[in-house]
């Protein structure tokens, strides 16, 4: 429950959907993070990577495949910022190219995970009863098998592929934002606004998207934070292993594999991409911070 929810019940008036909203508004966020230096970094970094995922193609000075004649893994300088690589491609273009895998893949299956999870948290919490504890159970049983191996299995089984990543991701990730949608559910569901609506006459629709949803997007938003974190770095992960996007597509983690070979000749192929995951991951595990900090939120890690 949020910090706008408990003084307003303390008061004896029952908050509002509009206030709840006003609460969660960018701006607000905006303001609040200010107070906080290394997530509101973490935030500035992401925003600038996700900028790069849609523009990097359009100020990158080659092509991802494009093969420089004479630059056989020359080192970073002022031409080639990155340095290039063993097949003479420059290393700062591939990087730029790859942001779009990396950080748009993981993007949309963390947003059809989150979308998913939150109807099915909504509903699980706010009914309960039987139909609440078999999908519940169900989606329990899925926690327990390792990401990486249920990434695994299925994309051996249907194939690497984009749409392979995303059905994975959010098989993954359902579960887990279901369960802290639902847990946020049912701390609101008890609240006297909800009741009042329910004697107001209004509809389940209208309780669940207007009276509950507003109260659980502070929790949302933390957890849809660390959803794409993970799926960041499970992205990546895919791609090291050869489960991810496949050539001729750039991807860093398939960067960094290719690169092991090479490591003792051009070391700076592997730098770069392997350093742009990390700062990634780790900017958005600041931002997740911050957000948890400003809602007093303490998600259920994974």
């Amino acid at each position: 429950m949020t910090t706008g929810q408990t003084s307003a019940e303390s008061s004896g008036t029952p908050p509002s959907s509009t206030q709840s909203t006003s609460s969660f508004s960018p701006l607000a966020i905006a303001r609040q993070l200010v107070r906080y230096p290394l997530p509101l970094i973490g935030t500035c970094i992401v925003v600038l990577f996700i900028l790069l995922a849609f523009i990097g193609p359009m100020i990158s000075p080659y092509r991802f495949d494009e093969l420089i004649p004479g630059a056989l893994s020359q080192p970073p300088s002022l031409e080639h910022y990155f340095g290039t690589d063993r097949l003479s491609r420059d290393v700062f273009s591939r990087v730029l190219w790859g942001a779009r895998e990396v950080i748009i893949i993981p993007g949309v299956a963390t947003f059809i995970a989150v979308a998913i999870g939150t109807i099915l948290g909504l509903a699980l919490g706010y009914f309960g009863g039987w139909i609440d504890e078999i999908i519940s159970r169900g989606l329990d049983s899925l926690l327990a098998i390792p990401a990486l191996v249920l990434a695994l299995v299925m994309l051996g089984t249907i194939g690497p592929s984009r749409i392979g990543i995303i059905i994975v991701i959010v098989l993954l990730y359902v579960p887990i934002v279901t369960r802290v949608i639902r847990s946020a559910t049912l701390n609101i569901r008890a609240s006297g606004y909800i009741e009042a609506a329910r004697l107001r006459g209004e509809s389940t629709a209208y309780i669940l998207f207007r009276e509950i949803l507003p109260g659980v997007l502070p929790a949302l938003a933390v957890e849809a934070a660390l959803r794409f974190s993970y799926a960041i770095f499970l992205t990546a992960s895919l791609g090291f292993l050869g489960l991810g996007v496949q050539p001729p597509s750039p991807d860093w983690g398939r960067m960094v594999a290719e690169a092991r070979q090479n490591f003792s000749r051009s070391p700076w192929e592997l730098w770069f991409p392997a350093g742009a995951i990390a700062l990634l991951v780790i900017a958005v595990n600041l931002m997740a911070d911050g957000l948890r900090r400003i809602f007093r939120y303490e998600g259920q890690m994974r």
